[in-house]
């Protein structure tokens, strides 16, 4: 019979000294900042000379509670934040006053069915068989916000499953939506963190219609594929008649600056099954590669 472990230390649990450092009997010296713990003093963690501390905090926070939650890999959604789920079409159509908003609004009411295709692709993701207790593959994450990312979440919701959001602090607050697995969700003050962790277990990757934020995770992944810095994987591109009119990765071919053998690294797709297909045909090749 295997018998159980157990490291002996002899250290008081830092937790048990930090509550007692925080309460210290009054004095001029103790009610000084100096005097507190420096993982409890937020003035000096917040220091310009501590920003490689916080770097390390947010590259560990995320990657200890998703190891402890099981999550062996992720399928990574992005899209914009403005495509108006099938519940918001009336209230942001009333909001158009101009001809002008009119006609904006009435292009993102169309791609509102890509609310449809996330919420369905994460839901067929997330009813992968998994052992209880065991680890999970294709755990849904998105930047946990609205629209395309409130729709990825609510389909692994939809399906039982936990799904992860990667918000971001800006100006305006933007709330975790309510599908975010709430023990998930994870907030970050600086993009470069929250962007490893978008990628760090990756093994799918699905782009919907979207603006600078979605561009620059596009080609950031894109980059890291194309370099070898990262194995390639399924980046789903939906909509086509979107991203071949927004950019010309044909013409980058055609000028040279980015290889033909490049425009492979994309897969057009419309579809939540087609998507999925492809997902579990790539997985099917790398394992007979392997």
């Amino acid at each position: 019979m295997d018998e159980q472990i157990t490291t002996h230390r002899p250290f008081e649990p830092a937790a048990r000294e930090a509550d007692f450092a925080a309460n210290p009997t009054p004095t001029a010296q103790t009610e000084h900042s100096a005097y507190r713990l420096a993982f409890q003093d937020n003035d000096f963690l917040l220091r310009e000379e501590l920003r490689p501390v916080r770097f390390q905090l947010e590259l560990m926070k995320p990657e200890v509670l998703l190891a402890e939650a099981g999550i062996a890999s992720t399928f990574v959604f992005y899209g914009s934040a403005r495509i108006p789920g099938p519940e918001e079409i009336d209230e942001l159509r009333a909001s158009a006053d101009t001809p002008e908003r009119k006609a904006v609004v009435e292009r993102l009411v169309a791609k509102s069915r890509y609310y449809d295709e996330a919420r369905k692709l994460a839901f067929l993701a997330s009813c992968r068989d998994c052992d209880i207790g065991g680890p999970r593959d294709y755990v849904v994450c998105s930047g946990g916000g609205p629209s395309i990312m409130e729709a990825a979440n609510r389909g692994a919701h939809d399906a039982r499953a936990p799904s992860v959001g990667l918000n971001i602090i800006l100006p305006h607050e933007q709330l975790p939506n309510a599908y975010v697995t709430p023990g998930l969700s994870f907030q970050f003050h600086y993009f470069a963190l929250r962007k490893m962790h978008f990628l760090m277990r990756a093994r799918a990757v699905a782009v919907f219609p979207g603006g600078f934020g979605t561009f620059d995770e596009l080609f950031e992944l894109l980059t890291l594929v194309q370099t070898g810095k990262m194995a390639p994987i399924p980046i789903l591109l939906f909509g086509q008649e979107f991203w071949e009119k927004v950019v010309n990765f044909q013409a980058l071919a055609d000028e040279g600056v980015i290889s033909p053998r490049d425009l492979k690294l994309i897969h057009y797709t419309e579809t939540a099954d087609e998507a999925w297909d492809h997902v579990c045909r790539h997985a099917e090749e790398t394992a007979k590669a392997a």
